[in-house]
This record gives C-alpha cells, sequence and structure tokens, in this order.
C-alpha cells in the first residue's frame, strides 16, 4: 500500500473519501512548488511568482469534493521525485497521473510526455503528432493548461523560431529548466 493509499485510509477518523485532495509544498531554486493528489494520483503542480495564488484557486475550481488536506507525508514520494529531477539526478518520472482534462488536451499531454529529457519540440510539431498540423494555438492553449508541468514537460515545448513564449510559472522557470536538461540556449 503506498503512502498515498494510506493517508486516505488513516484521514481523521480513519473514512479517506474518493473525492479527496492532498497537497503539500517544497522550497527549490525556481521557487515554492506546489503538489496535489487525488486517490488516482498527482492532479496539480504551481510553480513559480504565482504558485499559491494560482494552486489555490485551481483546487477551489476544479478538484474534489471538500477542502484540500495539508498532508506531507502522502506526498513524500511525488516531492522526493520532483527534488531528484530538480537536482539534475532523475530524468523520467514514475507517478500516478490523475491529469483530468478535455480529449484533445490529453493528447497533447501524452505528446507531450513524449520529448525527451534534454530535447524540445514546437507547438506545430506537437500539432502534426496529435493529427492536426493547423492546429498550432490550440496545442498552445493545452499545453497552457497542463496541471501537471514538469511532470508532463511542457517547458520543452517552444515557438517555432525557436523562442521561449508562455509558461505557467513565467519564463525565467522555464529558461531555467531547460538550462537543467542542457536544452539552453536553443
Amino acid at each position: 500500500m503506498s503512502q498515498l493509499e494510506r493517508a486516505w485510509l488513516t484521514r481523521e477518523n480513519g473514512q479517506g473519501l474518493v473525492g479527496d485532495v492532498f497537497y503539500t509544498r517544497f522550497e527549490s531554486y525556481i521557487g515554492t512548488v506546489w503538489v496535489a493528489s487525488t486517490h488516482r494520483g498527482i492532479c496539480r503542480i504551481s510553480l513559480g511568482a504565482q504558485a499559491e495564488e494560482a494552486f489555490r484557486s485551481w483546487l477551489s475550481d476544479r478538484a474534489g469534493v471538500g477542502p484540500p488536506w495539508e498532508e506531507s507525508e502522502a506526498l513524500m514520494h511525488a516531492v522526493s521525485q520532483l527534488c531528484e529531477y530538480l537536482s539534475g539526478r532523475r530524468r523520467v518520472f514514475d507517478l500516478p497521473l490523475d491529469a483530468r482534462g478535455t480529449a484533445f488536451q490529453r493528447a497533447v499531454w501524452n505528446r507531450v510526455g513524449h520529448i525527451p529529457y534534454g530535447e524540445t519540440s514546437t507547438y506545430g510539431a506537437i500539432a502534426y503528432l496529435v493529427g492536426n498540423p493547423k492546429a498550432s494555438r490550440a496545442v498552445g492553449a493545452a499545453v497552457g493548461a497542463n496541471p501537471v508541468p514538469i511532470i508532463v514537460p511542457c517547458h520543452r515545448v517552444i515557438g517555432a523560431n525557436g523562442a521561449l513564449t508562455g509558461f505557467g510559472g513565467g519564463l525565467e522557470v522555464k529558461e531555467s529548466l531547460l538550462r537543467l536538461e542542457g536544452a539552453y540556449p536553443l
């Protein structure tokens, strides 16, 4: 039984709810990283300058049947993997995800998830790979809606001209992550 499963079973009166959401936060060189999970897996990561506000707003709007529970122990495995990545010791994650989105968004996130560590792709290339080569802007919107950055490495998606483009954590964080992976300068 995982730490996350144990947390659901032992919460308060021993009756974890399927709709519950646990969260934690940790400090890193890119700022505070906020992580949340449902019983299915990681559902949200927020980072950068607006992390806390965006994180709490997202949880209020989209996750859980009740208020989220701050539970560091339940998310220890996820935090450990994220810290390993941020220190350059991890290239691939093996965490369960509960990234909810439309069928198109999930198709884009799946493709983005296949961009290798240290490499980049473009919105147009992702559009082509999901079977709609003229949907670069729609791909950009789907990438922007990615609820689990770093694990689904949307920072690896750049503009057709090689420019760094929008990133929920800010362009400075995107650049830092690409530098960590050796993919910057482009």
